[in-house]
């Protein structure tokens, strides 16, 4: 008998898997908002260079002040990083002839002053994170990714080694401390250092939670388990607009995004360990227990199998295999496999971010497109869901992150398909994690989750800094998110096609994996 066959005893998709999903799904709600929260955390107010009191101003208006103090750009708006040494009486009597000689303009002397209409407090205005600190600005949010790239390498071993709901656990309760120290920074270096460990924690929970839901449906319904997960990342996208547009001050921020995975923590309590994972690691009673859990509360009360046909299943009785990331190269189609879906994840990741950290480049509300950019995706999600489905996973995966790419190359002459763009992006990201957790076995499937995150977080680590780039031309950070996301969509073309093909627990049954040669199987000992 196969685990697929025994899902169909226990019920494939009833109350039980319902259930865990639904109890799934509240992390995952929760991840975008600390995943994205960059945009609002560091968000930077319109400012100017502060200019100290002088008698010579008492009688003049504030922006009399301005106007003798800070130049102005061609378009009549005062610039944010500049200043006059002295101040320019003579503008008072014709504003429009701006000094031109160079050398009575320097940088800020005394700080800023920033607007606050919009933000009590960020970080850009707690530590002055603007002009030639701009770049530590956008350095916050590498620092976070950075923290989720070393979160992909370690949880992706450790939920493999010691199991999917243990690590889960650890993952939230480690974000809830961390996201709790991140608010009471008193420094940049604490936050940098808290939201890098921050990072570190959620990149458990946003590694673990779909193979875990996967992991109890049935073929039938795995792309629609992928798929419901995926939504609440989306709603997650919206409900992070409208608690920063309620919550303008960055400390309180912080600790109203992180509070809720207190609930995820409560709720996880009841979700059993994935019975695939138990008997591929050979603990076969406790698989046995959660297996008749899982029946009786789909209504199959007859349902009876025995602990011997479990291990008959088991395809390592060893507690934690002998599989590692190595394992993931030791093939030539693993190699392949492996080596593709890595490009793809950073094209996905590296886009993804590109576009959803710049919400002020599109023309609209800052809280407006956040938004607007988490419901498109709800569509985007339901496309992709019929698409998996009729033209299957690689052509799906290809075609949506190039059409990102063309998006995002042609938003810098028609600015409203940034909102397309945003569409095909999250069908890619969608599409990825279900497409990754299909490619590998259960006894590789966190290894090789945990590798593709790693490298998607690379992209993602590196998406915020190449807005820098602007100040070499204004187009090209879109350029590169364009010339990037086609290139690594391209490259989804080689990888095999998993639709309707059964997880891969024993590789000789798998489809797309029925050429590899027998010395190849009795290396990765899975015969």
């Amino acid at each position: 008998m196969k685990f697929e066959d025994l899902f169909l005893e226990i019920g494939g998709f009833g109350r039980f898997q319902i259930l865990v999903l639904f109890i799934l799904c509240l992390p995952r709600i929760n991840l975008p908002m600390h995943f994205l929260l960059h945009n609002f955390l560091a968000a930077t107010p319109s400012h100017h260079c502060a200019i100290p009191p002088q008698e010579a101003f008492e009688n003049l208006t504030t922006e009399e002040v301005l106007l003798i103090s800070i130049p102005r750009d061609p378009d009549g708006t005062f610039r944010s990083c500049e200043m006059f040494s002295q101040p320019q009486f003579q503008l008072l009597l014709n504003s429009s002839l701006q000094p031109e000689n160079s050398s009575i303009i320097q940088h800020c002397q005394h700080g800023w002053v920033y607007d606050h209409s919009q933000f009590t407090s960020t970080i850009a205005t707690q530590w002055d994170l603007v002009c030639e600190q701009r770049g530590l600005n956008q350095a916050t949010a590498t620092f976070f990714f950075i923290g989720v790239t070393i979160g992909a390498v370690i949880f992706g071993y450790l939920s493999d080694r010691f199991g999917r709901k243990a690590m889960l656990q650890l993952s939230l309760v480690c974000s809830v401390v961390f996201g709790m120290l991140s608010a009471a920074s008193v420094s940049y270096s604490m936050l940098a250092i808290t939201r890098t460990l921050t990072g570190v924690a959620l990149s458990g929970v946003s590694l673990i939670v779909l193979p875990l839901g996967m992991e109890w449906v049935d073929i039938e319904h795995r792309t629609f388990s992928g798929i419901l997960t995926s939504i609440f990342w989306s709603i997650g996208n919206m409900l992070l607009a409208m608690v920063a547009y309620l919550v303008r001050e960055w400390h309180w921020l912080l600790v109203a995004v992180t509070g809720p995975c207190l609930l995820s923590i409560v709720c996880l309590c009841w979700v059993p360990e994935s019975a695939r994972w138990l008997i591929a690691n050979g603990q076969v009673k406790q698989a046995h227990r959660n297996l008749l859990r899982c029946a009786r509360m789909n209504g199959r009360k007859d349902f009876t199998v025995s602990t011997e046909a479990l291990r008959k299943m088991a395809i390592d009785k060893k507690p934690g295999g002998s599989y590692s990331y190595i394992s993931l190269f030791r093939t030539p189609v693993l190699r392949k496999i492996s080596l593709c879906s890595g490009v793809v994840w950073f094209g996905v990741a590296f886009s993804y971010y590109g576009m959803s950290m710049n919400l002020t480049g599109f023309g609209l509300n800052m809280y407006l497109s956040q938004f607007v950019f988490g419901i498109i995706e709800i569509p985007a999600k339901m496309i992709m869901y019929v698409l998996v489905n009729r033209i299957g996973r690689r052509q799906s995966q290809a075609w949506s992150l190039i059409l990102t790419g063309l998006c995002i190359g042609a938003n810098v002459i028609i600015p409203k398909l940034a909102v397309m763009g945003k569409g095909f992006s999250e069908s890619a990201f969608t599409n990825v994690f279900l497409y990754t957790s299909e490619l590998y076995p259960t006894i590789l499937r966190q290894n090789g989750m945990g590798y593709t995150s790693f490298v998607a977080r690379l992209g993602g680590s590196l998406a915020p800094l190449v807005f820098l780039l602007d100040e070499v031309w204004r187009s090209l950070p879109e350029v590169t998110y364009c010339g990037v996301a086609v290139c690594c969509g391209s490259v989804a073309f080689l990888l095999p096609e998993t639709l309707n093909v059964c997880l891969p627990e024993e590789w000789e049954n798998c489809k797309y994996l029925s050429h590899i040669h027998k010395e190849e199987k009795k290396l990765l000992q899975i015969t």
